[in-house]
This record gives structure tokens, sequence and C-alpha cells, in this order.
């Protein structure tokens, strides 16, 4: 019988407010999914190898190598631009912990799997740092900062018992977990846009854009407080419209309504990087004829909140 060192999931996330602006301060409002990553990691041989299986959530193999330990050296993979992003986790990992994996007379395999379609952008890779930060015991955020960058809010949905409020202040994470459970949630949804964005290109946009508006961290921090606080659909709505306006301002892009919904009845805003996976949609009107609205257009996938969330 395998022997299992270790074994967790880390949970999967969605940015509901402070897009971009997170990065300068703005208290976000950030959601943990029902979604994410498991990672198990089991006694193994041959000794001195870590061998890597990464699985898509029906269970395929999408990534697949393995390490020499304790160097890490690449032994075999069958994606040679994943296999050396994960190289470069396990390295950083090796930096935050010098005595990580390093008994090279142990063997290992390790087996990641997502359950949701990866191209949805619900936090394969950060779910898979926090999980690999937690196996190793060395600080997420540090290991997220030595590898793919980025504000935190994502490693910080992975463990998270529910909604958060997430604010970087001067380089610190501060998180806050908030009771954010809207009585309308029956009247929101989730539409897929499978327009993967570049994150990178997108923060630099907003780099770019920001320097004349100084003002927008806590413009969009007074947002979530209010958001947070939303009793009716219509209050809601408010909200989020102004929202957008002011991130469109700052980025100089049409918003993802303006884009594609521009007839819709309700409130579209986008979640993350604007114009990429996932945007969150309000409906006045039933979920058949919500559903319908957005299949019609070609966005096939659409989940109620309570679908997404915990």
């Amino acid at each position: 019988m395998t022997e299992t060192v270790f074994e967790t999931r880390a949970k999967g996330k969605l940015l509901l407010t402070g897009e971009y602006a997170v990065l300068d301060g703005a208290t976000a409002l950030a959601l943990p999914l029902r979604f994410g990553q498991s990672l198990l990691v089991a006694a193994a041989q041959p000794a001195g190898a870590l061998r890597w299986e990464a699985l898509e959530a029906d269970g395929s193999r999408w990534l697949g190598c393995e390490f020499a330990l304790p160097s890490f050296a690449l032994v075999r993979d069958n994606d040679a631009n994943a296999a050396a992003r994960l190289r470069q986790i396990l390295l950083a990992v090796r930096q935050l912990n010098p005595v990580f994996l390093t008994d090279e007379t142990a063997g290992l395999r390790v087996t990641t799997r997502i359950d949701f379609p990866r191209q949805w952008g619900l936090g394969t890779s950060s779910t898979l740092i926090a999980a690999v930060a937690r196996w190793a015991g060395v600080d997420p955020y540090a290991l997220l900062a030595a590898t793919f960058g980025g504000s935190g809010y994502d490693i910080a949905c992975a463990y998270a018992e529910g909604p958060i409020l997430f604010q970087l202040d001067h380089g610190v994470q501060r998180v806050q977990g908030v009771p954010f459970s809207p009585p309308f949630s029956q009247q929101l949804y989730f539409v897929y846009l499978g327009k993967k964005q570049d994150s990178r290109e997108g923060i630099h946009r907003y780099r770019t854009q920001q320097r004349g508006n100084p003002a927008l961290p806590g413009a969009i921090s007074a947002l979530t407080e209010r958001l947070v606080k939303a009793v009716s659909l219509a209050e809601f709505e408010q909200i989020l419209t102004e929202h957008e306006c002011l991130m469109q301002k700052v980025l100089d892009l049409p918003s993802a309504q303006e884009l594609y919904f521009s007839d819709y009845w309700g409130v579209v805003k986008s979640l993350g990087a604007w114009g990429g996976d996932f945007v969150l949609v309000t409906s006045s009107r039933g979920e058949a004829e919500t559903r319908d609205f957005f299949n019609e257009k070609g966005f096939g996938v659409f989940m109620r909140w309570n679908d997404m969330l915990h």
C-alpha cells in the first residue's frame, strides 16, 4: 500500500472588487471558491526521484515529469515549459526552506488535480503555490513573490473560510474575513467569457494610465466597503456600475458590458483582468430568461452564485 506523506487542497478565487487597484493598496473583496486543486504526496520508488503528475478535472494528465533529488534536475517531461516552471517553483521553495527534499535516499510521487477546467482562470497557479507552500512549510506570499508575483489576494483565498477583504499595506498582506452573503444572491450569476487576457500586459496598462489618479485606491476601497453592506439588488448594481465606470476611465478600455452585452438589462462586472475569464452578472429577471440571453450570444458557461462559491 502506498504511504501518503502529505495531502492538502487549496481553493480557487475570484476578485469581486479592486482589480488592478489592489496592487496600490486598495481594499479588495475576494471570494474563495468551491473549485480548487488538490495535492497528494506519496512515498515511491525509485529513491532519489520526484515524479510529478498534474491532472485535469476529468482525470486526464496535462503534465508528467520527473526530477532528480536533491538537485531538481529535470529527467523527463511531456511539456518542457510547464516542467521548467514547476522546477522554478521547487527551487524557490528550496531557497525558503533549505532542507526541503534534500534526502536523496527517498523517492516521492506527487499528484495534483484541479476540479475545474484549466482555461477558466480560477487559480491553477495560485492554488499550486499555496498547496506547495503548505507542504514545504514556507511563507506562501514569499513563494508567490519568487515565482509568479502579484498582490497575493489569490493566495489569501486558498485557505480562507469565506469571503475576505484584502489589502496590500506597504507590501504587507492584510486579510480580514467578512460576512458577505448577499440576500439577493439568487439574482447573481457568473458567466465565462473565454477571452484570456495577459495579466502582465493589463498591469502595465494600469500602471501607465493610473499615474494621473492617485485617489483611485481610496475610491475603490470606499466602493468595496459599500458593496459589502449593500442590502438590495438595486444598491448592489449601482455600486458595481460606479466601480466599472471608475476603472474604465483609468484603463481607457471599454467594459465587458459595452463590448459584449450592451443590450443586457442587468449589470455586468469584470472580475480580475478586464475582458478576461469570468464576469459577474446581476438580473432582476428569472434564471431561465437570464441564462437564455447569454447562451444565445454564445456564452454557454453560466453559473449561479451559490454554485461557484461555498
